[in-house]
């Protein structure tokens, strides 16, 4: 528990962002209070005091204002900041320095180390994670989520041209748009993100029909669960149960999320997550 008002959050974002809903169900979940800024996709005159021109970014003010960046580093680092308060919030997230790397197309890109790390003395680590295994698995499946379901899920919300107008239609509701910029987003946007969508698909090596790969992924995921387990993290989410759940959130609404819940077992995890969310 934190004193009211100890810790100020602002979060910039698009509510249908994977990685945004990632960081939203990790601060819901502990039941931290914040403010939402919801960026304009296009202008992002929102975000204009950052450098940092991707979403999420928090805002986080501890006594001094910070801007943390990257979703997997905004959920590690305030985890680290509840669970031990022997540390600065500004002093935790130095642990997570920024790295630009070069991608083998010669793309710039910026990267965090440790990112799935809580920064605990031994102490707090056994507290949070009983066994070594419990952190090596949750980490293993945080970064599973980022690099591998994230991409499942522009594939197959674009997938037909039916689905990616259904799926603009939603973004320019729960977006912040003009009125034109929000028709031009709807119908240029399905149209763009349609083929844009085919060349994730080649990129990412999934199979013709992406359902496919969306199936077996939740089952997989669900398989990693168990059967004898509320949650990865036992009785209560770890932080790889927030991340899953954040990504697949952003598909509800969607026809992509009706047929994952159709033809896969992921249902009982899924709603148990809601109730312990909500």
């Amino acid at each position: 528990q934190l004193p009211a008002g100890s810790l100020q959050l602002t979060l910039y974002q698009y509510k249908t962002c994977p990685f945004c809903s990632k960081v939203r169900a990790f601060l819901d979940y502990h039941g931290l209070p914040y403010e939402i800024v919801e960026v304009n996709p296009i202008m992002r005159k929102e975000i204009k005091f950052s450098s940092y021109r991707k979403v999420p970014i928090l805002l986080a003010n501890a006594g001094s204002p910070l801007q943390l960046n990257d979703s997997s580093v905004i959920i590690s680092a305030i985890k680290t900041y509840l669970v031990s308060r022997r540390n600065s919030l500004e002093e935790i997230v130095s642990f997570y320095p920024p790295v630009k790397t070069v991608t083998e197309k010669g793309k710039e890109v910026m990267e965090y180390e440790n990112k799935y790390w809580l920064m605990l003395d031994e102490k707090e680590t056994k507290r949070v994670y009983p066994v070594k295994e419990v952190r090596v698995e949750e980490m293993k499946w945080r970064k599973w989520a980022d690099d591998w379901l994230v991409h499942l899920i522009s594939p197959n919300v674009y997938r037909t041209p039916k689905e990616a107008l259904a799926s603009f239609d939603y973004i320019v509701r729960e977006g912040k748009f003009g009125t034109l910029e929000g028709l031009f987003a709807k119908y240029v946007g399905a149209v763009a993100m349609f083929f844009v969508s085919k060349r994730l698909k080649k990129r990412h090596n999934l199979r013709d029909d992406v359902r496919e790969d969306l199936y077996e992924a939740v089952n997989e995921w669900v398989k990693a669960v168990g059967k004898h387990r509320l949650f990865m993290g036992g009785k209560q989410p770890n932080l790889a149960d927030l991340a899953v759940y954040g990504v697949l959130r952003v598909m509800e609404g969607l026809e992509a999320f009706d047929d994952m819940m159709a033809h896969t077992k992921i249902q009982p995890w899924y709603q148990r997550m809601e109730e312990v969310i909500q």
